[in-house]
């Protein structure tokens, strides 16, 4: 039985300085890269949103705040503020169960024309828009989108045969040999002694500080997962 998106897991490997106490990087897979790599496909009202429970860093909670409370009388009569509060993401990040994101764009997108399309060429995702030229008629002809070869299906921007080093401040680069000699002299590591190999589990509690964490922090990993993880004993280095 598949597991539940509110139950999804993504499963790391941290390296921690615990001298320092923090995470130097974590060895992820195609799963967390593309969770990473989504988040830059959020627009700004969806973040915000995901984020509002936990507290808006800044001053866009005050925006998004100050649209919610506002009438709807001084919105446009052809639309509403969820237009503005509940904008659509893109398919590709509806995927990622981490985040947990309704409302976004379906996969089998759909266009409404003019019934007289070889007159009125117009077009819109909404089929109860007005033809212009009609004035009084609806765009109801359905049209189906049809994707094109290079579009991101379901929220995957990585091959799945690579494993990723993906650092506190969100660099991601393939993991090797020579990228972590370089990381560790970068970071002046030199005592590796100290490190630490944790595993952990991220889902949805964990997602959603990332995401916060990525947008106020330069040590986001130390930030979000360097408690409440389990060591695994003994540390497995391999590079």
């Amino acid at each position: 039985m598949a597991t539940p998106s509110s139950e999804a897991k993504v499963s790391l490997k941290l390296l921690i300085d615990t001298k320092a106490k923090r995470v130097l990087f974590a060895e992820a897979g195609k799963d967390f890269v593309d969770f990473l790599f989504n988040i830059l496909h959020l627009p700004v009202g969806v973040v915000v949103r995901l984020l509002t429970e936990q507290t808006m860093v800044g001053t866009l909670g005050n925006l998004y705040e100050s649209i919610e409370n506002l009438s709807e009388t001084y919105f446009p009569s052809n639309q509403t503020k969820d237009y503005v509060l509940k904008p659509k993401a893109p398919f590709s990040a509806t995927q990622v169960s981490l985040l947990s994101i309704e409302g976004g764009t379906s996969s089998a997108k759909r266009y409404y024309s003019c019934g007289k399309y070889y007159e009125h060429q117009y077009v819109s995702e909404d089929a109860s828009t007005i033809c212009p030229t009609c004035k009084n008629v609806c765009l109801s002809r359905e049209m189906q989108y049809v994707a094109g070869p290079n579009e991101v299906a379901k929220g995957s921007f990585v091959n799945g045969v690579a494993i990723y080093m993906v650092t506190d401040d969100l660099v991601v680069t393939p993991l090797s040999t020579a990228a972590t000699i370089t990381m560790f002299n970068k970071l002046n590591i030199k005592d590796v002694g100290a490190l630490e190999e944790r595993a952990v589990d991220m889902g949805k509690p964990e997602g959603l500080k990332l995401l916060k964490a990525s947008l106020q922090s330069k040590t986001v990993l130390t930030n979000v997962f360097l408690e409440n993880t389990a060591v695994l004993s003994p540390p497995m280095l391999r590079w």
